[in-house]
């Protein structure tokens, strides 16, 4: 059976590759990126051990990831990117580093999760100023709607955090009304709303730039809660106040202290 097809939400450009990226494509590839053939990918094997796990979906130039991968490296990280530049950009980051807890793919993230990736694969995804596509009959072609919002509960982890942010006002309140119906999802906002951007998230260059030009910026962070049955009355209550399951996430993820990669 063709698996299903689907809108993308990007559009492929032709951006400008340095030499460097270009080497870099060619030569770090084959330690940072990852080829997809037809088995579901074993992470544990790829990265050569046990550990919490987080993947971005559409890293751009890979400011965030490549930030949290430096900084953390007892968590292993994938990322998820279609423009080849700015996956060029991130390699060569990560070799300077010398990041051996970060993977690369350069294809379209909702076909990678839905083929490729095993249930329960993540303790946390990060969605970043996803293209907002702001005219109305784009409006089809936005990354965040109810089946890929599913999609996102399903690769994560029990009590593992969805956390998104956009700089458009219309697309925030469509991913809130989306995340908020999705039910293996609960808001860890006190009022199902919008959250303040977490501390170890390193505000982007277009970000910055957004803000210079007087744009706001809206967070959004949800908990997983078990399949199959709506959280309790505490569950809820816990996870919306954030101190259920994102402390408990944000803890393992992004506490001090913890063990270099030693795969």
């Amino acid at each position: 059976m063709q698996p299903q097809r689907h809108i993308r939400s990007f559009v492929l450009r032709a951006g400008r590759m340095t030499p460097a990226q270009e080497r870099a494509l060619t030569e770090l590839w084959p330690s940072y990126g990852l080829d997809l053939g037809d088995d579901p990918l074993d992470l544990e094997s790829i990265f050569g051990r046990r550990a919490p796990r987080c993947l971005e979906i559409g890293f751009g130039v890979g400011e965030v990831i490549g930030s949290l991968a430096e900084n953390n490296p007892h968590i292993d990280y994938l990322g998820v990117e279609v423009h080849r530049p700015g996956v060029g950009r991130l390699l060569l980051r990560a070799a300077q580093a010398n990041a051996r807890n970060l993977r690369v793919i350069c294809r379209d993230a909702v076909e990678v999760l839905r083929d490729k990736v095993p249930n329960e694969s993540f303790d946390e995804i990060l969605v970043f100023f996803p293209d907002p596509w702001h005219k109305k009959r784009h409006h089809k072609r936005r990354l965040i709607d109810a089946a890929f919002a599913a999609l996102l509960a399903a690769k994560l982890r029990r009590g593992g955090v969805l956390r998104l942010a956009t700089d458009w006002q219309a697309y925030a309140e469509q991913m809130l009304s989306v995340c908020n119906e999705t039910l293996e999802l609960a808001s860890l906002s006190a009022d199902s709303t919008f959250v303040a951007r977490p501390d170890f998230r390193p505000p982007t260059r277009f970000e910055r730039r957004g803000a210079r030009l007087g744009h706001g910026v809206w967070d959004l962070a949800y908990a997983k809660i078990p399949a199959g049955a709506p959280a309790s009355p505490a569950q809820a209550a816990a996870a919306r106040s954030g101190k259920a399951a994102a402390n408990t996430v944000d803890d393992e993820l992004h506490g001090e202290g913890r063990e270099n990669h030693s795969g």
